[in-house]
């Protein structure tokens, strides 16, 4: 089978509203692997491999030579924030990388300095952004649709992607003025308050063909207007937040409960963090955003309502807490309760002391490179392959998302094959047995 993938020639930009620790951790790398420095572990696009044919061919390629994605080398990276630091004095502020690292990396990173950004102070109340731009709602989306081809011609980009790397935004649930791109629009032109700040971002990316990727679990491309006008102007968008620490551990670690038929009555999680999303989460109605998209994981995977012998009873608790002494370090603690044979009771306990943006850092470059390919591709609206990279994914209207990170690799490798026109896998794996029976 052919494929039409259009090649990744030229310049890709990625543009990213908040140059944070996610942010900062995502360019300094970049940077140190494109100077040698050091290799792009965690990431699936850069090292990861992907088997085409039979298993008897033996052929796994890596998947950055499989499809056509921009090299590292041409990548472009600007973006906005509430703080004017250019983005190395933001990465030592943000304390993730060593100086050593940061140093090495120093001439590139002074040079990204951000632009100004579009900023409410009721979506992050633990903020006191002073780099923001003024003007109403409708004036803020065309200064950022401004910024964005600007951007481009300045830098005589080909493509552009635009990643939030941002805060967790209040909690708020879709009104009719999210319903359909007319709406919307005529909200953004009477300055409605429910448009919130990442919302104006998706929205210039959307209206001017750019795939838009959301890592934080704001409501942002997963209402009706924004689906909408990802189709109307082909363009990819997926789900929101990136898997990282402990919703990491739960894809990995329920999909194999389930698939023994082991039953669990309580799973308890709490996480002590202390950097800038940990301060924005200190709020209860930001921390509440966080909280739904955290819940959906397990209730998805173990589906109680098909398992009530197993499942029915679970109890999901999840906390976050604002601690400064860790920054970065994240630390998670899950207690699951577990039953096996004849109802006895069992625990597994987890302590991961994770690094929450070297975690993110490569799923957000994922995300930014394969939504791109997806737009060459022509591939536009909801993108869910990508789902293997999101606490909250987007699904098509009826369907309920998956979340067995399983699942969703299997679903992830079997797009690209579907791509590049090989056949797709299912590890059924009959056919070998049948070979070797008419061989006799």
């Amino acid at each position: 089978m052919k494929n039409n993938v259009q090649p990744s020639e030229g310049k890709l930009g990625i543009l990213i509203p908040g140059l944070g620790a996610v942010a900062t951790t995502l360019i300094a790398g970049v940077v140190a692997v494109n100077k040698g420095l050091s290799q792009p572990f965690g990431s699936l696009t850069q090292m990861g491999n992907i088997r085409i044919g039979k298993r008897t061919e033996n052929r796994s390629p890596k998947i950055k030579d499989f499809v056509p994605l921009t090299p590292l080398t041409d990548v472009v990276f600007g973006g906005w924030d509430v703080y004017s630091d250019n983005v190395y004095e933001a990465a030592v502020h943000a304390k993730v990388l060593e100086k050593d690292l940061l140093n090495s990396v120093k001439e590139e990173l002074e040079a990204i300095v951000p632009m100004k950004a579009a900023f409410d102070k009721d979506y992050a109340r633990n903020l006191d952004g002073t780099h923001v731009k003024q003007g109403t709602r409708a004036e803020l989306a065309q200064q950022l649709i401004d910024d964005i081809n600007n951007f481009k011609a300045q830098h005589n980009l080909d493509r552009v992607v635009v990643l939030w790397c941002g805060s967790t935004e209040v909690y708020f649930e879709e009104t009719e003025i999210h319903q359909t791109v007319e709406a919307f629009e005529a909200a953004l032109a009477n300055d409605d308050k429910l448009i919130s700040p990442s919302m104006l971002y998706a929205y210039a990316a959307l209206k001017l063909g750019h795939p838009y990727v959301n890592g934080a679990p704001n409501l942002t491309v997963d209402i009706p207007a924004m689906v909408e006008l990802a189709k109307r102007t082909e363009t990819p968008i997926a789900g929101k937040d990136f898997k990282t620490g402990q919703t990491l551990m739960k894809t990995i670690l329920a999909p194999g409960l389930a698939a023994r038929a082991l039953g669990v009555k309580g799973w308890f999680s709490t996480n002590i963090l202390g950097n800038r999303d940990g301060l924005v989460l200190d709020d209860p109605e930001n921390f509440k955003t966080k909280e739904v998209s955290k819940l959906s994981v397990l209730e998805d995977i173990l589906q109680p309502e098909a398992n009530p012998e197993l499942y029915g009873e679970l109890y999901h608790k999840v906390r976050i807490n604002y601690y400064p002494p860790h920054g970065d370090n994240k630390e998670s603690w899950d207690n699951i309760d577990i039953f096996g044979w004849l109802g006895y009771h069992m625990q597994i306990k987890i302590n991961f002391l994770c690094r929450d943006s070297i975690l993110a850092a490569p799923v957000a470059l994922d995300l930014a490179l394969f939504s791109d390919l997806a737009k060459r591709a022509g591939m536009s609206g909801i993108q869910e392959w990508l789902s293997f990279y999101l606490k909250s994914p987007q699904a098509a209207p009826g369907l309920r998302p998956e979340h067995d990170i399983f699942k969703q690799l299997m679903k992830l490798q079997n797009t690209l094959r579907h791509m590049m026109g090989e056949d797709l896998i299912t590890h059924l794996g009959l056919d070998y047995y049948q070979e070797l029976v008419d061989h006799l």
